[in-house]
């Protein structure tokens, strides 16, 4: 028999050894893994928690003792420091030149001092005497202004005095004549007032005169009748007569 005529079989690829090798790299890793878990897991029973018991004694203290005073050993006694006693150095005598100098200066100082009160004094006295003059002065003017003020006022007082004077004696009556009593009146023993208001003309003569307020109508025609014989003196204004209104006249009726 020829050796070419037998089949032996194929062997793996290389592709196989490699697909081995990372299996067997993968148990092992799982294997190690789960060896290390084992190891830590614990094995040993929890031991039962002991029971722990407080006991307590009650002890009595002897009271403490009382403190000792501090015995504090008297200071040694210092000696007073000795002071030197300082030589007695009389002092010089003065200079009776420069003494003399000195008062002299003060003489003066005082001097100059005096001097200056009184010019002080003078100025004050002079200011004084000033404002007293100028005092005066003004009083004066014042009074001055007060009296021409005052103969103003009494040339102004007398100016109208006169303006009303000569005003009233424009429009005084020249003849003025009592009403009749009227015979009625007289037989009732009537009587009373009657006020009439007229219109003086610039000739003096009565116009239209009206009874105002209250009148007994036995009063009024005598009334009227007597204004209108009334003669004035005519009102003069810078020389021409003017007339008068509102001039007023009342009749008294009374029984004697």
């Amino acid at each position: 028999m020829s050796s070419s005529s037998l089949n032996l079989p194929s062997l793996p690829g290389p592709w196989v050894w490699r697909n081995a090798a990372a299996g067997v790299v993968a148990v092992g890793l799982h294997a190690l893994v789960l060896s290390l878990l084992l190891a830590q897991w614990p094995s040993d029973v929890p031991e039962a928690p002991q029971v722990r018991t407080l006991t307590t004694q009650l002890i009595t203290l002897a009271p403490p003792a009382p403190p000792q005073p501090e015995v504090v050993p008297p200071a040694p006694a210092v000696p007073e420091p000795v002071q030197p006693v300082e030589p007695v150095v009389e002092a010089p005598r003065p200079d009776p030149r420069i003494e003399q100098q000195r008062l002299e200066q003060a003489a003066l100082a005082r001097k100059r001092v005096e001097e200056k009160k009184r010019e002080q004094e003078q100025q004050r006295l002079q200011r004084e005497r000033a404002e007293q003059a100028r005092q005066e002065q003004l009083a004066r003017q014042q009074e001055q202004q007060r009296l021409a003020a005052e103969q103003a006022q009494a040339a102004e007082r007398a100016r109208q005095a006169e303006a009303a004077a000569a005003a009233s004696r424009q429009y005084l009556p020249i003849a003025k004549e009592a009403p009749d009593y009227p015979e009625r009146a007289l037989d009732k023993g009537i009587e009373g007032d009657c006020t009439v208001s007229y219109r003086v003309t610039p000739q003096g003569r009565v116009e239209n005169p009206q009874v105002v307020g209250d009148c007994h109508p036995l009063f009024v025609r005598p009334s009227l009748a007597a204004a209108r014989s009334f003669r004035y003196q005519p009102r003069v204004i810078d020389g021409q007569a003017v007339a008068v209104d509102g001039v007023k006249n009342t009749f008294h009726y009374r029984i004697e």
